[in-house]
């Protein structure tokens, strides 16, 4: 685990209508998989992280990305590191503390409809296989 010292934002993407001071926490059920309850929160360093995060998550209403501050330790997101993209370079990473909203990206593009598509057909496909988000 690493303590977050960075100035750089971070952003987490979800479908959640939210305001600034509120928390995201870990306990609720995940948006992957068999959505079971998420033992980590997940922020990325990188807009595009969390445009992905805003696009496939689970629920009603428009996707939203929100500025947020790590109140833990955070460390590097097992799910998009070492084998798939090794050095992190999605900055994707995770906490089992709460991130603090403290604003919103507004007027962000979302990825072309082909290629949203094809990443929720392979989730689909991930999910039929078995494959579950690493928690460990």
């Amino acid at each position: 685990m690493k303590k977050n010292r960075s100035k750089e934002p971070f952003y987490h993407g979800t479908k959640a209508g939210l305001k600034a001071g509120d928390l995201i926490e870990p306990g609720f059920n995940s948006n992957y998989g068999k959505r079971k309850k998420a033992a980590y929160v997940y922020l990325s360093a990188t807009l595009d992280a969390a445009i992905w995060g805003a696009e496939l998550a689970l629920g009603e209403g428009p996707g939203r990305i929100y500025i947020v501050e790590p109140t833990g330790a955070i460390e590097d997101d097992p799910n998009l590191t070492d084998k798939k993209f090794p050095g992190n370079p999605t900055k994707s990473y995770r906490s089992r503390g709460p991130l603090r909203i403290i604003g919103e990206v507004t007027g962000w593009q979302g990825h072309p409809p082909e290629q949203l598509k094809a990443m929720k057909e392979n989730l689909e496909r991930l999910k039929r296989l078995g494959i579950e988000a690493i928690e460990d």
